[in-house]
C-alpha cells in the first residue's frame, strides 16, 4: 500500500491496543504507522532505572506482536530527541496526520506542546486524546472555576460529575499497515550485560504487556477485591492489584479499571454485601488518588521539586549521606523498615504501607531531604511513576495542605505490629531475625539478651543497633520545626518591610552533592550539617495552561508568594506566546528540560527524585484512562519543563489524604499554598 496519506500513531505510556483511542482513530482514518521512540535523555536526571526498563522492554515486544496481528508492527527508534525522530518517520513515510494520546508530566506537555504546533504550521493534521485519566485536569474544578487543593474535595467532585467516564474501546479487528519501506527500524537497547543476571529474576513474579494486565485485573476484581477493606494492611500477603505497572505503562486503562471495579459495587450492593461496597470504595479511592497525582502535577507542575506549602520551604533538612546509605542497605536497625529497604532492592515492588513507612522513617526519623527518597525510589521501582512519586512524597513530608502533620513521627515498632503483626514479612526479608519471637521482632534492642544469643543475633554485629533513638529524631524535629517558623516569620516580616531583598529566597540555595550515585539537584530549601555553598538562581519554570502559550517563573517572585497566598494556583497566561520565540527560554531535548538563557539548572526529577508511588490511602495506585470527550482539534495541555513517569500509592493514616490535620490548624500560615501566578510573561 503506498504511504501517502498514512497516519503516524506515536506510543509512548500507552502501550495496549485495547482501549487506546489514539490507535483507534488512526485506523478510523486508513492507514497506520505505530512507532515507538526511546529518548531516555529527555528526561534529564530521571533517566529510567533497570527494573523500569526491564518492564519497558517486554511490554514493548508483547505490544510489537500484538501489532503484528492485526496486520502492523511496531517502529522503534533510539533518538536523544524524540521531535527530530518523529519528523523524520513522518518524512519517510510520508504520513499526513499524527495521532496519540496525553502525557501529563512536565516535560512531556511541553513536548507535545511544540510537536503539535509544528507540524499543525507544516500541514500535517495532529490530533491528540485523553487515553490515562477519568477525567481531564482542567474539567474537574471547584464551584468558582479553581483548581482543587486537598483530594477528598477533588475525588468528591469526580465522583459527582455530570457525565460517567466513557466506556473502553475494544481493540482494532485489524490495522492496515502503512509504508514503512523507508522507514528505519532501530534496535533498542534497555539493558547491559551486568543486568541481565538481574532482570532474569523479574520474570519470575511479573508478566508486563497489555493482556497479561488484563488478565492481573481480572484476577484481582474476582479475588483480592471483595475482602480488600479487610485485607489491605497485611504486608506480608497478596492483597492488592498489583497493577500499578501495568498502568504506569498504559497496559491497561484506568478508565476499563474503573468500569469493571463499578460493575462489582453495583453487583455487590444489589445483594446487600457490605464488605464488598466497602471494599469497592477504598479500592476506587486508590484509583482517585493516582488521577489526582496528574492533576496535582498539571496545576502544580514544579510539584516534584518544591514544596506546595510556603512555609516548608525553610525547613532545615539534613544531610547526612551515612543514614541514606543505611536506610538504602536496610541497615537502620529497625526490622520493618529494613525489611521493606530489602524487598524494594531485590524485587523493585513495595507494599503500599511499606512505602509509606520506610519514607516516613526517612523523612520524620532521619530528616533526610524527600527529594533523596523520591530519586531512589524512581531508580528502584517497578511502577516509578513522576506524578504519583511527587504527590507521595510531598504527602508524607507535610507539604501538602491535607498531608500528614509534619510533627508527627510513626514509630516503626508499632507500625511492625500494625501491618505484619505475626513478623513474617521481616523474617523473609532479614533472615538474620528469622529466629527471634515475635514479641521481639520489631523491637530486637529491648530483647533480653538471653532471647537474642538463642536467636543467633549480636546487635552491632550481625544486625545493626538503631541509628537514630525515636525520642532522639522527635526532640531534633521540634527543633527544626521551631527553625522553620523563625525563618518563615522572619521572611514574612522582611516581606511586610519591603526589605526582602536582604533575607534572600531560600529556594535558591545552591545545591549539594548528592551521595554516590545519586546525583540529583537538592536543596531548595535550607540545610543543616553541610558547607555553605555559592547561591544560584533555580531553573525557569513554565506553568501548565490549556492555551497555546506559556510562562516562565521568575525566582525575584519567590518572595512574593507568601503575600498572595490564598490566591489559584493557576498562571495567568498569554494566549500569543510562540514557544519558539519565547526570550528567556529555550527547549532542549538533549537536557530532557526547558532551559532559561541566564544560569542553567537541570530541574531534579523522577532520574534524580526517586518515586515513592504515591499511597495516600490504601492500595496500589490505579490509574484513572479516559475522559468523555477526545477534544476534537486535539487540544495539547501545555506543561511546565522537566521530567517524566511514575504510579503508585502512599498509605498514610486511615483517613489518608484528606484527613483535617491539627498541625495545620495550629499553625494557620501553612496552609498558605506557594502563589504561582503572579508571574511575569515571557515572550
Amino acid at each position: 500500500m503506498s504511504g501517502g496519506g498514512c497516519s503516524i500513531v506515536w506510543f509512548r505510556r500507552d502501550l495496549r491496543v485495547e482501549d487506546n483511542p489514539a490507535l483507534t482513530a488512526g485506523v478510523r482514518a486508513g492507514a497506520v504507522v505505530a512507532v515507538f521512540i526511546w529518548a531516555p535523555e529527555e528526561e534529564g536526571q530521571y533517566y529510567p532505572g533497570r527494573v523500569s526498563r526491564w518492564w519497558l522492554k517486554q511490554s514493548l515486544a508483547f505490544l510489537d506482536s500484538s501489532l503484528r496481528s492485526l496486520g502492523a508492527r511496531l517502529i522503534t527508534k533510539r533518538s536523544t530527541d524524540s521531535f527530530s525522530s518523529l519528523l523524520e518517520v513522518i518524512k519517510s513515510t510520508g504520513a499526513t496526520q499524527l495521532f496519540f494520546n496525553h502525557l501529563y508530566d512536565p516535560l512531556s506537555l511541553v513536548r507535545d506542546h511544540r510537536v503539535k504546533e509544528v507540524l499543525t504550521s507544516q500541514g500535517i493534521a495532529v490530533r491528540s486524546f485523553n487515553a490515562d485519566l477519568l477525567y481531564e485536569p482542567w474539567d474537574v474544578n471547584d464551584a468558582h472555576g479553581r483548581p482543587f487543593t486537598t483530594f477528598s474535595a477533588f475525588w468528591e467532585r469526580c465522583l459527582s460529575m455530570p457525565y460517567d467516564p466513557e466506556a473502553p474501546l475494544l481493540p482494532p479487528k485489524r490495522v492496515i499497515p502503512g509504508d514503512v519501506s523507508r522507514c528505519s527500524c532501530d534496535t533498542l537497547v534497555f539493558e547491559d550485560e551486568f543486568e541481565k543476571a538481574s532482570n532474569a529474576l523479574l520474570a519470575r513474579a511479573w508478566s508486563p504487556g497489555w493482556s497479561n494486565a488484563d488478565k492481573a485485573l481480572t484476577t484481582f476484581i474476582n479475588g483480592p477485591l471483595i475482602e480488600y477493606s479487610k485485607n489491605r494492611r497485611k504486608a506480608d500477603s497478596a492483597t492488592t492489584s498489583f497493577l500499578s505497572p501495568h498502568l504506569h505503562f498504559g497496559e491497561v486503562s484506568v478508565k476499563k479499571v474503573f468500569h469493571l471495579v463499578r460493575i462489582k459495587q453495583v453487583l455487590w450492593a444489589n445483594e446487600g454485601n457490605k464488605a464488598g461496597e466497602e471494599s469497592v470504595n477504598l479500592f476506587l479511592k486508590s484509583i482517585g488518588l493516582r488521577e489526582y497525582s496528574r492533576y496535582f502535577t498539571f496545576n502544580h507542575p514544579y510539584s516534584h521539586e518544591r514544596p506546595l506549602l510556603g512555609h516548608l520551604k525553610f525547613f532545615p533538612w539534613v544531610v547526612n549521606e551515612g543514614h541514606f546509605k543505611a536506610w538504602r542497605q536496610g541497615r537502620t536497625g529497625y526490622p520493618l523498615v529494613d525489611a521493606g529497604m530489602r524487598e524494594l532492592w531485590a524485587t523493585g515492588w513495595l507494599h503500599d504501607r511499606i512505602r509509606v513507612v520506610v519514607s516516613s522513617f526517612f523523612v520524620k526519623v532521619l530528616q533526610l531531604p524527600w527529594r533523596w527518597g523520591m530519586k531512589y525510589f524512581w531508580d528502584t521501582l517497578l511502577d516509578a511513576d513522576l506524578e504519583s512519586d511527587a504527590l507521595g512524597w510531598q504527602y508524607i513530608s507535610g507539604t501538602l495542605p491535607d498531608g500528614r502533620e509534619f510533627d508527627r513521627i510513626d514509630n516503626p515498632q508499632f507500625e511492625g505490629y500494625k501491618f505484619d503483626p505475626n513478623g513474617e514479612y521481616v523474617r523473609r526479608w532479614l533472615p538474620e531475625l528469622a529466629r527471634l519471637p515475635t514479641e521481639w521482632i520489631h523491637h530486637p534492642w529491648n530483647a533480653p539478651e538471653s532471647v537474642l544469643q538463642a536467636a543467633g543475633i549480636e546487635l552491632g554485629s550481625n544486625y545493626p543497633l538503631p541509628i537514630v533513638g525515636i525520642d532522639a529524631a522527635k526532640a531534633r524535629l521540634q527543633e527544626a520545626l521551631s527553625q522553620m517558623w523563625q525563618q518563615e516569620a522572619a521572611s514574612r516580616a522582611a516581606i511586610e518591610n519591603g526589605t526582602e531583598e536582604g533575607l534572600g529566597d531560600s529556594s535558591e540555595s545552591a545545591p549539594y552533592a548528592f551521595p554516590e550515585d545519586v546525583q540529583m539537584e537538592e536543596n531548595h530549601e535550607p540545610v543543616r550539617n553541610n558547607p555553605p555553598s555559592v547561591p544560584r538562581r533555580y531553573e525557569d519554570q513554565m506553568v501548565p495552561s490549556i492555551t497555546s502559550s506559556l510562562v516562565r517563573i521568575e525566582e525575584e517572585e519567590a518572595s512574593s508568594d507568601l503575600r498572595h497566598s490564598t490566591a489559584d494556583s493557576r498562571g495567568e497566561v498569554p494566549i500569543n506566546v510562540n514557544i519558539h520565540q519565547n526570550a528567556g527560554v529555550t527547549f532542549n531535548p538533549g537536557a530532557g528540560v526547558l532551559q532559561s538563557h541566564h544560569d542553567n539548572t537541570g530541574l531534579q526529577h523522577n532520574n534524580t527524585a526517586t518515586g515513592l508511588r504515591l499511597a495516600a490511602e490504601d492500595s496500589i495506585s490505579e490509574s484513572s484512562s479516559s475522559g468523555r470527550r477526545e477534544r476534537e482539534g486535539g487540544v495539547v495541555p501545555v506543561w511546565s519543563p522537566p521530567t517524566s513517569s511514575f504510579s503508585e500509592q502512599f498509605v498514610g493514616d486511615e483517613n489518608g489524604l484528606g484527613a483535617s490535620s491539627s498541625y495545620l490548624q495550629r499553625h494557620p500560615h501553612s496552609h498558605e499554598i506557594l502563589n504561582w501566578r503572579r508571574l511575569p510573561q515571557t515572550g
